[in-house]
């Protein structure tokens, strides 16, 4: 276990990049770790509008909510002396916006990059479906993520990387994904 002082790791990437678990196994490398995952569009009981393509602007507030709230939550997680993983879908213009709203420093982020067909082949091994028809499409999102994301922190190709190496590479070159 590394004994570190408080800082954060945004890990992003497409549905089925891998954030959760690569979040969840950098999380548990440090002595004193919390790991913010997107719950909070679940806390909506009634009214939700979840992101799709061309979605309308209730969705987009609620997405903006849900980062607001993310980012407020880690940045009180490392001020208590945590080193915090946050994770979520964070990409296109919102990525810049959400780095924003983190005051807390020193903020690392990790853009992961599979290939789409390893993307594919892990949302097929899933139980949950983030694919569906009328929504985003795995080309899609990697298009957004690849041609309207700014270069922000260590973009990662984590294809051909078990979660636990792609968590060595995130430590081993953390330099590069300061902000």
């Amino acid at each position: 276990m590394i004994d570190a002082a408080p800082s954060i790791y945004l890990i992003t990437g497409i549905q089925a990049a891998g954030k959760s678990t690569v979040g969840e196994h950098l999380a548990a490398r440090f002595e004193r770790s919390a790991h913010v995952r997107d719950v909070f569009s679940q806390m909506v009981v009634s009214g939700r509008v979840g992101m799709e393509p061309d979605a309308g602007p209730e969705a987009e507030r609620q997405l903006d909510l849900r980062y607001r709230l993310a980012a407020e939550t880690a940045d009180t997680f490392a001020r208590e002396g945590f080193v915090t993983v946050v994770q979520d879908n964070i990409f296109g213009v919102h990525l810049p916006r959400f780095i924003e709203r983190i005051s807390f420093r020193p903020l690392h982020v990790i853009v992961l990059t599979p290939r789409t067909d390893v993307v594919a082949a892990r949302e097929a091994a899933r139980s949950k479906a983030a694919y569906r028809p009328g929504s985003w499409t795995i080309e899609g999102l990697d298009r957004l993520v690849r041609e309207e994301t700014q270069r922000i922190g260590l973009w990662l190709d984590n294809s051909d990387h078990t979660p636990d190496q792609t968590v060595d590479e995130i430590l081993a070159r953390s330099g590069e994904a300061l902000v």
